[in-house]
């Protein structure tokens, strides 16, 4: 088992706080918590899909010894807010509590008691390029907006990390094959499972469909109303089942940024996949695995640091686009955009960035060996295998 990049943060949190981690069915949560529990002498390990486990869970009958107590999934019950915050308050000091669950947990609002206070929440993410190369993450203290620092070598696994993802089984078997039947038992779990267990949706299908068309529109701002009239729903049915989608981590959200800028687009969000390898096309695919990267980096330095970093695209009516802008405590830190190739015009980055006073202005390219400056524009041209490295 290979450690993840938030495996010392959770083990410095758990002397104080519930430790709550989310993320995609199948990115490792379960194996992220059982190696934090391998630190303690005795683990209950606990899951409410498993019959017995689900009864001791209820009546909380696990050995009173116990250093660490895993519950996972538990959120697939009603009650489990009240029930947990049960637990914690009445726990041995010594004892320490994980909850895993592949819905966000700490967004989710059905019935119970306030847990604040007492956890602390994770978002999970699957390997990135400098996490698959082995470089480990230190917690450390961020107390200022970091600067951005490239290997001086491209790190190798990108091409993996492009053809197969980032979730471990099928990335680190080196198959394709396992990729199609790995891809296609998640999204039948995703969709006939983990959204029938936690929301009542009577138009599944519907849902389902909607699935299968979020990869061809990777990259491009989503018209509630044009996805309607192909799922043959309304706009607020399509609203609601993507936030659904959001909350089950099968597509994450990135919104417009509209302040300082004049004539900017504001409503229509771009959406991305937790699972770029399902993007069909070269250049939607390149620009979603760079979308997860930024997340990661943004929810690791949210997560562990307690800093408000969010991602954003730009676009205006103008159709000035820009990939990615970085914001840090709202205020813009630094702008991306991709390209399978360097070369093109840099005009709309640079319109931008001027306006919005940005001076990390980069260009990400899939080819390899490429770093060079733009002196007119401040625009600095890199390839992906150094700069994804730079992040988390």
């Amino acid at each position: 088992m290979r450690p993840r990049y938030l495996q010392l943060a959770i083990r410095e949190d758990l002397g104080a706080k519930m430790v709550f981690v989310g993320g995609p069915r199948q990115v490792g949560k379960t194996t992220l918590a059982t190696m934090v529990g391998d630190e303690f002498e005795q683990v209950a390990y606990l899951n409410w899909d498993n019959r017995l486990h689900k009864r001791q869970i209820l009546d909380g009958s696990w050995s009173p010894d116990s250093d660490v107590v895993i519950l996972d999934e538990i959120h697939k019950y009603t009650k489990w807010k009240s029930l947990i915050k049960g637990y914690w308050d009445t726990r041995a000091a010594s004892q320490r509590f994980i909850v895993t669950g592949s819905s966000r947990l700490d967004t989710y609002r059905r019935g119970g008691d306030s847990l604040m206070g007492r956890y602390q929440y994770y978002r999970l993410h699957p390997f990135s390029l400098r996490e698959h190369t082995g470089t480990h993450i230190q917690p450390g203290d961020v107390e200022e907006r970091p600067k951005l620092t490239f290997p001086s070598r491209p790190a190798a696994g990108l091409d993996d990390l492009i053809a197969r993802g980032g979730f471990p089984e099928p990335l680190l078997s080196g198959s394709a094959r396992t990729l199609r039947r790995w891809q296609q038992g998640r999204f039948e779990r995703v969709f006939r499972e983990d959204i029938r267990d936690v929301a009542t949706v009577r138009a599944l299908s519907q849902v389902e469909l909607l699935g299968t068309m979020l990869p061809e529109r990777v990259g491009a701002p989503l018209s509630y109303a044009s996805v309607a009239r192909d799922v043959e729903a309304s706009p607020k049915s399509v609203r609601a089942w993507l936030q659904l989608l959001e909350r089950n981590y099968f597509v994450f959200r990135v919104p417009p940024y509209s302040r300082r800028l004049h004539r900017a687009l504001k409503k229509e969000s771009k959406y991305y996949l937790w699972d770029w390898s399902e993007a069909p096309d070269d250049g939607p695919r390149f620009e979603n695995l760079v979308a997860a990267h930024l997340l990661k980096y943004c929810h690791f330095l949210n997560d562990v640091h307690g800093h408000r970093v969010e991602l954003h695209y730009l676009r205006d009516l103008e159709k000035r686009e820009v990939d990615f802008l970085v914001t840090w405590g709202r205020a813009p830190w630094f702008a991306v955009e991709c390209k399978t190739s360097p070369g093109g015009p840099l005009s709309s980055i640079a319109y931008f960035c001027d306006r919005l006073g940005v001076t990390a202005r980069f260009v990400v390219t899939r080819q390899g060996g490429v770093d060079s400056m733009d002196r007119p524009s401040g625009v600095r041209t890199i390839s992906a295998d150094r700069f994804l490295a730079a992040l988390v």
